[in-house]
């Protein structure tokens, strides 16, 4: 139960739920925009070298050499435009509407009440692990579709410089392509990897971010504020990408894969066909591909998430995370 500051009565269990979602999903939009066009660099290195592709017959990603991030963007910037940074973003923002709003809610509900706290208030590594994993699935699953069509709409500026003609014209153009062509499940086309990519990166994300916290506030003389949350989101963001980046890539290529007309992937069966395919064709470390900008991005997303999401719980009077 939450108290009102000026009368001091209850406020029904509903709005602070309803409230701590709003809050979660704002923070999440601010650092998505802020962040964008790393994520755009890290979805475009990802599909570079695609092994699957030479044998489908499409040879313009073949053609194109390997670009690190640095020249990938410059080279978005000077073949598409600046603006095609953020070539994607409306779809991302619809997604972490969803995802931040729901995994957030659904961690705290699994640590205050579902999991529990230990009789001394702690709350254990393995059940923040758990409650992370998760928190993180749910929130995952409801927003898959989205995350789909931001893949989709990533690409469309190099299908363009390669002279493919477009595959969707905007976000809305890309819900209804998919629909028309998949039916209603094709807009969870992938979502296995990327269930499991959300769970792990939120096992890096929230688990560490919650432990963390946790152990500075306990252990050391830093108080409930700025600098503390900057540390945590510090590690959060390193251990998010670091385990989050192998299902991060299959993901990519999975949803970007060519689909035949019932809707089905031409290039991979399954996630794990795609991490046979990726190992063989490529090597282990292709599934760190976009490593860098998925960790340049995690970081800067992770500590503008968590600043702006304390702050705002701050002002609004929700206690801190």
């Amino acid at each position: 139960m939450v108290l009102s500051e000026e009368n001091e009565s209850p406020i029904p269990e509903k709005w602070p739920r309803v409230t701590k979602f709003v809050l979660s999903a704002c923070a999440a939009a601010v650092a998505e925009i802020v962040t964008f066009p790393l994520d755009l660099t890290k979805t475009r290195l990802q599909i570079q070298g695609e092994a699957a592709l030479s044998g489908h017959g499409d040879g313009g990603s073949r053609r194109r050499s390997y670009r690190g991030m640095i020249r990938t963007a410059a080279g978005i910037v000077q073949e598409e435009g600046p603006l095609k940074l953020w070539q994607g973003v409306t779809p991302a923002i619809y997604r972490h509407i969803v995802y931040s709003g729901v995994r957030m809610l659904s961690y705290e509900q699994l640590r205050e009440s579902r999991l529990g706290r230990n009789e001394d208030g702690s709350f254990p590594l393995w059940k923040s692990g758990l409650g992370a994993m998760v928190a993180g699935a749910i929130g995952q699953f409801f927003a898959s579709p989205t995350d789909l069509v931001k893949v989709q709409m990533q690409m469309e500026g190099r299908r363009r410089v390669e002279g493919k003609p477009p595959r969707v014209q905007g976000a809305y153009h890309a819900f209804v392509k998919i629909i028309s062509e998949g039916g209603v499940r094709g807009l969870w086309a992938g979502w296995v990897p990327n269930v499991q990519r959300a769970a792990l990166v939120n096992l890096g994300d929230l688990a560490t971010y919650d432990s963390v916290k946790h152990i500075l506030l306990q252990n050391t003389a830093l108080q409930d504020n700025i600098k503390c949350h900057g540390l945590s989101s510090i590690c959060s963001g390193l251990v998010a990408a670091t385990m989050g980046t192998p299902a991060d890539v299959i993901k990519t290529r999975i949803m970007n894969q060519p689909r035949d007309a019932y809707g089905r992937g031409l290039l991979y069966k399954s996630s794990l066909d795609c991490l046979v395919q990726s190992v063989r064709g490529e090597g282990f470390w292709s599934l760190y591909k976009g490593f860098l900008p998925t960790w340049m991005r995690m970081a800067p997303w992770s500590m503008t998430f968590w600043l702006t999401f304390e702050q705002i719980r701050r002002i609004s009077g929700i206690s801190p995370f």
